[in-house]
């Protein structure tokens, strides 16, 4: 099977702050069908030159963080789309001049000590040692998304509150009572290792001590995901073999840390392993080359876990339009960019 790394002009788009109302969608991605079997490695094969491109500007960011933010502020992103009998596929594009994967990592200090590096800014969260992210946030049932896109979900802190508490985040994501969306979102650090996307949702949670992700959760699991490699401020675990640049530990091939490992100077702050259960429902694979992520995502078109009928999208109907909005993280927790407006799927 051929397989290109295609440099189609990106034009990328994002899922999160700023309500914008708008009656007309930003774009429409037409999704075709194809008998050609999909390998989700983040490499083109040649049935994604029969599917239409859809280009979005992103050029809208949330906050400035007060600690010298250096990431993307505009970027291009495009998106393909196609489906056989079972599943949905995805090929996205966009300019990224840096391959972020530095995510807090452990480093031996001269006197033998190790330190997390972190750098975050008055909100609490980082943008210089993290991991580049996407997101794609799907609608089920919130009627303002069709119109408002992303912006109907993100709400942002006013005076310092939210929803009346004192609150350090810039914005936070939630629905109206009884809705949800489906929210998609590809880590280049904790999921790309294991060939996944963090299948996630955002309900119509407000109270932080019932969930400190708000309205944001991930689906049921029934096992794997990643943790921080810490405890007791020092690394948790390392691993045999340990290549001076390694992204995470995997758990499968975890040891216990010792403080004599003389030999290593560097150890991955994340430990992970693939998701099963409904959250791992997605296959993805980013591969970074010469300034450009390429992604490549599969989901079943119609999912049967847990809560799937209000978690996730269901795509069941091909006669039907399916909204979405996208966005980007350049090597940041939470800034990120976006786009403005509501993007929709069809199936040709």
């Amino acid at each position: 099977m051929r397989k290109t790394l295609t440099l189609i002009a990106a034009t990328a788009t994002s899922i999160l702050l700023v309500p914008v109302a708008q009656a007309k969608p930003l774009g429409i991605l037409e999704n075709v069908a194809t008998t050609t079997a999909i390998e989700v490695d983040g490499m083109a094969e040649a049935a994604w030159d029969a599917a239409p491109v859809l280009s979005v500007v992103l050029d809208q960011t949330p906050y400035k963080p007060n600690n010298g933010y250096e990431g993307i502020t505009k970027t291009t992103m495009t998106v393909r789309s196609m489906h056989d009998d079972k599943n949905v596929y995805f090929f996205l594009e966009w300019d990224d001049p840096t391959e972020s994967l530095n995510r807090y990592p452990w480093m031996k200090q001269s006197d033998g000590s190790w330190k997390q590096l972190a750098n975050k800014d008055d909100t609490g969260h980082d943008n210089t040692y993290y991991e580049d992210k996407m997101s794609i946030l799907w609608n089920i049932d919130v009627k303002a998304f069709d119109k408002k896109g992303c912006g109907a979900a993100c709400h942002m802190a006013k005076g310092g509150k939210q929803k009346g508490r004192d609150d350090k985040a810039p914005g936070r994501k939630y629905t109206k009572p009884g809705t949800t969306l489906d929210m998609w979102h590809w880590k280049g650090v904790r999921t790309n290792p294991n060939a996944q996307i963090d299948d996630q949702f955002i309900d119509d949670n407000t109270d932080p001590e019932k969930n400190k992700g708000w309205g944001r959760h991930g689906d049921h699991k029934t096992g794997g995901g990643y943790k921080d490699n810490i405890a007791d401020g020092k690394p948790a675990f390392v691993q045999a073999d340990l290549a001076a640049d390694a992204t995470v530990i995997f758990e499968s091939q975890k040891m216990p840390f010792s403080s004599d490992m003389d030999e290593i100077k560097r150890i991955p702050g994340i430990v992970t392993s693939a998701f099963s259960g409904s959250r791992g429902d997605i296959a993805a694979k980013g591969v970074w080359k010469d300034g450009k992520w390429y992604l490549e995502i599969s989901r079943p078109l119609v999912t049967s876990g847990e809560k799937a009928d209000v978690q996730d999208v269901q795509f069941n109907d091909l006669k039907k339009t399916y909204s979405f909005g996208l966005s980007i993280f350049d090597n940041s927790q939470i800034n990120h960019v976006y786009h403005n407006g509501v993007l929709n799927m069809v199936f040709k």
